[in-house]
């Protein structure tokens, strides 16, 4: 399947992966004030537990487990956002961090329904 540099993997496995990816590469490029830095320490490490915790959750053992796992990537993708908001961007990363949080929206609304279908 051939896909663009914008498209959306299916996989949620492989969609966490490329935010957490892209996260990492937003914060290279910010200015580095001391908000910022402390800020994006903590954006890293909400959207890198998202892929974490969603990997956890299909290795789960039971449908507890599963459930917590997958409440645990919600919170981590809407506290993602909250830290996104809280990053000063210059001109050029406006349209980036939109994009970002535009997606921790999204996966946020993804785990929140898997947790409501779950019930």
């Amino acid at each position: 399947m051939n896909k663009d540099q914008n498209s959306k993997p299916y996989d949620l496995g492989q969609r966490t992966k490329k935010f957490a990816k892209e996260v990492r590469c937003f914060v290279k490029s910010l200015t580095n004030t001391l908000a910022n830095i402390e800020d994006s320490r903590q954006l890293i490490k909400a959207s890198g537990s998202v892929g974490a915790n969603y990997i956890e959750a299909e290795e789960s053992l039971s449908k507890k487990d599963f459930l917590m796992r997958i409440k645990i990537c919600r919170k981590e993708a809407k506290e993602s956002g909250y830290w996104l908001e809280l990053i000063e961007e210059r001109g050029k990363e406006v349209n980036e961090k939109k994009a970002l949080l535009q997606e921790a929206m999204e996966l946020t609304k993804i785990f929140g329904s898997i947790v409501e279908k779950s019930k």
